[in-house]
């Protein structure tokens, strides 16, 4: 699994110019999906980013977690995530899990994030054409691919 997580003050997504799901200060989640995640991939990863200490303290540090601040947290499906662009011009998202295998790992994640939360994650809708808006704050945006992990 990869992600990209952004830190905002806000974010919505829209599908056919309706807003789906909106959070205010929290996390983007962009989720890319691969054959080779399992469950361990979830866990690690909710663990990482439900703990990842990027919000400021009193003194302007970035050193609390999701968790610390009671943050919200938007979850999108984004299989390009999986691009390959070593030839050509035109990337190749074989890699990239189908639905049949990336939707209930998806949903298993926004799941696994939202026990751990304590709050209901928002979503976008899978496989749908999504209008992503945010205000990145910082800004802080960071990636995470769990085929790097150590534990």
């Amino acid at each position: 699994m990869r992600v990209v997580i952004q830190r905002v003050s806000r974010a919505s997504v829209s599908v056919n110019q309706q807003i789906k799901s909106s959070i205010g200060q929290g996390v983007l989640v962009l989720l890319g999906i691969e054959d080779a995640d399992k469950e361990e991939d979830i866990d690690w990863l909710v663990k990482k980013i439900s703990q990842l200490r990027i919000f400021d303290d009193q003194d302007g540090v970035m050193n609390q977690s999701l968790l610390e601040v009671a943050g919200d947290a938007l979850v999108v499906s984004q299989f390009t995530l999986h691009a390959s662009t070593k030839k050509g011009n035109r990337p190749s998202y074989i890699r990239a899990s189908r639905p049949d295998v990336a939707i209930p790992l998806y949903n298993q994640f926004v799941e696994a994030l939202s026990a751990i939360l304590q709050k209901e994650v928002q979503t976008g809708e899978f496989g749908a054409n999504m209008q992503v808006e945010l205000l990145n704050d910082g800004p802080v945006t960071i990636i995470i691919d769990s085929k790097n992990k150590t534990f």
